[in-house]
């Protein structure tokens, strides 16, 4: 699969069905930024696009593979969800090219009965992790963990000063990065940290991501009990901010938490890793795969308040082993988990699919 990135017929079709931005789409994203220019790619939908990359529509991308200039051609279509393997299985069977059909499976959950036939239905399957390969029927084609922009999520120097709108009385935070609910562990973190916050007050509490209205309430509980603890000003939730600043926001915490109760992959564990960040992780996603406990982070079973404020305990009073471990992890993301790795072996995936 080695023809000009401009050739107008394209080698790789990446599904973008969902219009709401995920960490799915986040990951296509970065992947196609260092494909683009090594392969022609197009993608199948526009949503969350830059002007730079190259789309089409459903109907439109029909026509050109019923094409007289479609025969004889192979053509790779990579779906990441359900739509995106039906979207692949309409454009096969009706394409004058040869079509081949990958899916990659980030789940850790049992399949619905749809999503196991479509699988089925697939040339190959691969995974991000042993935890959502363990979930497949059969074992996939390959393993090939996400990577991240280590460019974009570097160390930077200390201190790293926080938008004015967030600043708090504290010289140092625990961080958590993600939509706010339940499933993300949210309420495991707070309830583990106030009493740590009650002891140190120097340190806060900063929760990053979207507020939905119907978790209002969720937080509202959180907001109570940071209150009852007399540390409702170091208890910051900051809501949905710029996707241009969570580097800087990385940057700024001393510690980032990734506390969920499922997760498909979980970049943020990376992206604080990459950053050069001391991170403590739920035993989810990809999280053990990735860390090596008290070497390059810090591993608790999922749910576990009790482990995570002792986990949170050992980092909050010792700066040396903080350093250590964030040291270690962007080490680890830099031999590891480069997304320039992962997009050259998805790259070299598709080329071994297009001559089966």
């Amino acid at each position: 699969m080695m023809r000009p990135a401009h050739d107008p017929f394209p080698e790789v079709i990446l599904g973008n069905a969902n219009r709401r931005f995920s960490g799915v789409t986040s990951t296509m994203l970065q992947v196609l930024q260092r494909q683009q220019n090594q392969a022609s790619i197009v993608v199948l939908g526009a949503w969350h696009l830059p002007s730079t990359v190259r789309h089409v529509q459903f109907l439109t991308l029909l026509r050109q593979l019923r094409g007289q200039q479609a025969k004889g051609r192979i053509v790779v279509f990579h779906a990441r969800r359900n739509n995106e393997m039906i979207q692949g299985l309409i454009i096969r069977s009706l394409a004058r090219c040869t079509v081949r059909l990958l899916f990659t499976s980030t789940a850790q959950r049992h399949h619905t009965r749809l999503t196991r036939w479509l699988m089925k239905q697939m040339d190959s399957v691969i995974s991000t992790c042993n935890a959502a390969a363990r979930y497949l029927k059969t074992p996939p084609d390959k393993l090939i963990p996400h990577g991240i922009d280590t460019e974009r999520y570097q160390p930077r120097p200390e201190p790293v000063a926080l938008p004015a709108d967030l600043v708090t009385p504290a010289q140092h935070y625990i961080g958590l990065f993600g939509r706010v609910r339940p499933q993300k562990g949210v309420d495991v973190l707070v309830k583990a940290a106030l009493p740590i916050l009650a002891r140190h007050t120097d340190w806060a509490l900063m929760i990053v991501g979207e507020i939905k209205p119907d978790e209002q309430p969720f937080v509202a509980k959180l907001q109570l009990q940071a209150k009852q603890a007399g540390v409702l000003d170091r208890v910051v939730f900051t809501g949905r901010r710029p996707f241009e600043e969570l580097p800087r926001l990385f940057a700024c915490m001393s510690i980032v938490t990734a506390l969920s109760r499922n997760e498909g992959f979980g970049l943020t564990v990376l992206e604080a890793m990459s950053s050069a960040r001391a991170v403590i992780a739920s035993r989810a996603g990809a999280w053990p795969d990735i860390l090596t406990p008290d070497e390059d982070g810090l591993l608790v079973d999922v749910g576990d308040a009790v482990g995570t404020q002792i986990a949170l305990q050992r980092l909050v009073i010792d700066e040396h082993l903080r350093r250590r471990l964030a040291d270690n992890a962007r080490q680890t993301v830099l031999n590891h988990y480069r997304v320039e790795t992962e997009a050259d072996a998805l790259l070299k995936h598709y080329h071994q699919l297009a001559q089966l």
